[in-house]
């Protein structure tokens, strides 16, 4: 067992997907697949239930998740103190994000970043992922996690770190909905939909809508924050389109209470990013942020 291999194994834990994981690690499929079986070998336990649609860590998974976290941390904690030249820097940086980045997205640039910084402070806020751009233009956090707006402020930096895929999600158990999205030839103008109020996804869900020519859809309800509206999908409530890292990473009662709809028509992946005031990025705090993420 090697560095290498840990960070192989937390990126595929993270991705949950043989070929993302290969192509974000630069290496091939077949590479990374011997690189886990060398793993379990070692290990002398299976780490990941694989079937062709789904990869889920075992328990064994989930406890060298653990020790593998804290091993490439602990490490370079050690690269950095070893290597660190003046003063280390010291504060605190408030973060905004949605609860599902906080999950799927944060705690990998986090790890990475207070190796580098141990001693500043880090205050995180979540909330709705499409408040993320105000947050960060009123003052409110340094930086914030938002899907890229169709027009993003002059005044703000923003700098990718992902592309969501949008999904399709109706209720899973039966119910009125379920029946209507189950019909032959769905009647998408009279089924409910709930809607988020505003934001970079609302827009996709309006552009979807009108390609699917439904002018005036049955609205359920419009609710601030992905994560509720899974919750009133899965409740039966409606249907939604949302993106699929919110149902990847909703609790297990909620997901299974949900499905996934083929719809038809394309819809653009949400570009998820990191946002900064942009006569901010000089700040030396800030700018330790940004240049991790630029890296």
């Amino acid at each position: 067992m090697d560095i290498r291999d840990l960070k192989l194994f937390l990126h595929l834990a993270e991705s949950r997907h043989f070929g993302r994981s290969a192509k974000a690690m630069h290496v091939s499929p077949s590479t990374l697949s011997r690189q886990i079986q060398r793993l379990e070998d070692d290990i002398g336990q299976i780490l990941f239930l694989r079937d062709n649609r789904t990869v889920q860590l075992t328990d064994a998974g989930q406890q060298l998740k653990q020790f593998a976290q804290q091993t490439l941390l602990h490490y370079q904690q050690l690269r950095h103190s070893l290597g660190q030249h003046g003063p280390s820097l010291s504060g605190e940086l408030r973060l905004f994000c949605s609860v599902t980045a906080a999950y799927s997205h944060l705690p990998p640039i986090l790890d990475h970043f207070r190796a580098e910084h141990p001693l500043v402070e880090i205050k995180l806020t979540t909330g709705d992922a499409a408040d993320a751009v105000e947050k960060v233009q009123s003052g409110d956090a340094d930086l914030g996690i938002a899907g890229h707006p169709e027009i993003l402020p002059s005044s703000i930096d923003f700098t990718p770190i992902g592309d969501i895929p949008m999904i399709l999600i109706a209720p899973a158990l039966p119910c009125p909905v379920q029946a209507q999205t189950r019909a032959e030839l769905p009647d998408w103008p009279h089924i409910p939909f709930i809607l988020p109020e505003h934001g970079p996804a609302r827009r996709r869900i309006d552009h979807w809508l009108r390609a699917n020519r439904i002018t005036n859809p049955l609205i359920y309800a419009t609710v601030a924050g992905h994560e509720a509206i899974v919750s009133m999908v899965a409740l039966g409530c409606g249907i939604a389109l949302i993106p699929d890292v919110v149902m990847e990473n909703s609790p297990e009662p909620v997901r299974n209470r949900i499905s996934v709809l083929e719809h038809g028509t394309p819809v653009d992946a949400l570009q998820l990013g990191v946002c900064v005031q942009r006569k901010r990025t000089q700040e030396p705090l800030i700018s330790a942020f940004w240049q991790l993420l630029e890296r």
